[in-house]
C-alpha cells in the first residue's frame, strides 16, 4: 500500500515493534547464576524480588505471581469476591481486568471512560453501585494513574475494596505518591512489553497483612504449612482453601531483581520519548496527543494517538496499514472488553459505554520503549506526519 501511495522504499528498512523488553548481560548473568543454584523455584529469589518491589512502591507487603492475570485473580479472592458479587471496572483494558472477577464467580460492571484521560470516569461510578457491589478495579490505562482520590472516597462511602490494575503504571505517581500506595491492593505486570520484565510475572502490593496472607495461600494450592512441633510430624501441611499453582519461579524473580535496578532509567527514557512525541504531534493536524490529568506523572507504558477522523479521508484501518507498510509497528489498545464474543454471550451489549466505543474507533498505539534509539523515535514522527498528512481532507 505504501509503495502505491508514496513510491520508493519505506522510511525504515527494519520493522519497529510497538514495545520490546531490554535484556542486558547483567540480567543474563543473574538468571544463569540462579539456574546453577540449588533453587530454581520456590527459593530465596522470590522473597528478594518481592522485597525489592515493596520498597520501590512504598508498601509493607508484596506477593509475586506467575503473571499479572493470576495476581488479579488472587486479589479478587483476597477481597472476598464470590458468586453474585459485582465489581466495577473500565471497558478500556486488557480482558484480564474483568476476567479475574468472572474467575471468582462475580459480575464485572463496566463504567464508561473519561473522554480526556481514557481512564474510568469517577463521576459515573456512584450510579453503577448496587447492594451487590463488592469492589472497584480501576485501570491505569497507558501508565496514567486514575483519579484515585475520587475513587477511594466513593469506595470508603460504600465500604468497597479498591484493587488498582497498575499493569501499565509501575513507576507512575499520583499527587506525589507512588502508584502502589493508593489502593487496598495494587497489581503490577512484568510481561516483556512492560516497564520491567520477568518474561511472565505479576505482583500484588498491599499494606494489609490479612490480604498478603490470603494472596500467598491462594497462589500455592491453598496449602498452609504449620509449625514443625505439631504432633503429626514435620511433614504436616493443610489445604485450607481451593487455591491454584500461581507461583513465580526463582529464575523469573532473579530477572526481576536485576531489572528493578534499571526501572527508573527505563521510565525516564520512556518519558523523554513521550515528550518528543507530545511536542511534534501537538503541531500535527489530524491527531490528538494524550491528555495528562493534573497531579499525575505517567510512566508511559503506551503512547496512544487519537485520530481526528472527521479531518481524514480514510478510517483508522487505512492509517494503520499505511504505517505498518512503512515498518512502524502500530497497534490498537483495546477493544472494549464487553464487545468480545464471550462477554456478548454473557449478555453485555454494544452501546453500554458510548464514550469508550467512540474512542476505540480512533485509537492508535505507536512505538514507545526504552531501547528505542533517537533514529527510531524520529522515524516514528516522520511516518506519522507523512501518513496522516497524506490522508488529510
Amino acid at each position: 500500500m505504501t509503495l502505491a501511495i508514496f513510491g520508493g522504499k519505506p522510511v525504515r528498512d527494519t520493522y519497529l515493534a510497538y514495545g520490546q523488553q531490554w535484556i542486558d548481560e547483567e540480567d543474563v548473568q543473574i538468571v544463569v547464576e540462579t539456574l546453577k543454584s540449588p533453587f530454581i523455584t520456590q527459593g530465596p529469589k522470590i522473597e528478594e524480588f518481592e522485597q525489592s518491589v515493596a520498597r520501590y512502591a512504598g508498601t509493607k507487603y508484596a506477593v509475586a505471581f506467575a503473571n499479572g492475570t493470576a495476581a488479579l485473580h488472587g486479589a479478587c479472592f483476597a477481597a472476598g469476591i464470590g458468586t453474585g458479587d459485582e465489581v466495577i471496572t473500565s471497558p478500556i483494558t486488557f480482558a484480564a481486568s474483568a476476567n479475574s472477577v468472572l474467575y471468582c464467580g462475580g459480575k464485572p460492571v463496566f463504567v464508561d471512560i473519561d473522554e480526556r484521560t481514557y481512564n474510568i470516569d469517577p463521576h459515573k461510578i456512584s450510579a453503577a453501585i448496587t447492594p451487590n457491589t463488592k469492589a472497584i478495579i480501576p485501570v491505569d490505562f497507558t501508565g496514567q494513574p486514575v483519579d484515585m482520590d475520587k475513587i477511594c472516597k466513593i469506595a470508603n462511602e460504600h465500604n468497597l475494596v479498591v484493587i488498582e490494575d497498575a499493569a501499565h503504571s509501575l513507576g507512575s505517581s499520583y499527587k506525589g505518591r507512588k502508584v502502589g500506595t493508593l489502593a487496598d491492593m495494587t497489581m503490577f505486570s512484568f510481561h516483556p512489553v512492560k516497564h520491567i520484565t520477568t518474561a511472565e510475572g505479576g505482583m500484588i502490593v498491599t499494606d494489609s497483612a490479612e490480604y498478603a496472607e490470603k494472596l500467598r495461600l491462594f497462589r500455592s494450592h491453598g496449602i498452609r504449612n504449620y509449625d514443625l512441633s505439631k504432633d503429626e510430624g514435620p511433614w504436616y501441611h493443610e489445604m485450607v482453601e481451593l487455591g491454584y499453582n500461581y507461583r513465580m519461579t526463582d529464575l523469573h524473580a532473579a530477572l526481576g531483581i536485576s531489572q528493578m535496578q534499571k526501572l527508573d532509567a527505563f521510565v525516564q527514557k520512556r518519558r523523554e520519548i513521550a515528550n518528543v512525541y507530545n511536542q511534534e504531534f501537538s503541531k500535527l493536524e489530524g491527531v490528538r496527543v494524550p491528555f495528562q490529568l493534573e497531579g499525575t506523572k505517567s510512566s508511559w507504558h503506551l503512547y496512544m494517538l487519537s485520530l481526528e477522523l472527521e479531518k481524514l479521508k480514510v478510517g483508522r484501518r487505512e492509517i494503520f496499514e499505511a504505517m505498518r507498510a512503512e515498518n512502524i509497528g502500530v497497534h490498537v489498545h483495546y477493544i472494549p472488553v464487553y464487545m468480545h464474543p464471550y462477554y456478548q454471550k454473557l449478555g453485555y451489549e454494544k452501546g453500554l459505554c458510548p464514550i469508550a466505543e467512540q474512542w476505540y474507533e480512533t485509537a492508535l498505539t505507536i512505538p514507545l520503549y526504552p531501547k528505542m534509539s533517537s533514529y527510531d523515535a524520529e522515524s516514528v514522527v516522520e511516518v506519522v506526519g507523512k501518513v496522516v498528512g497524506y490522508f488529510l481532507k
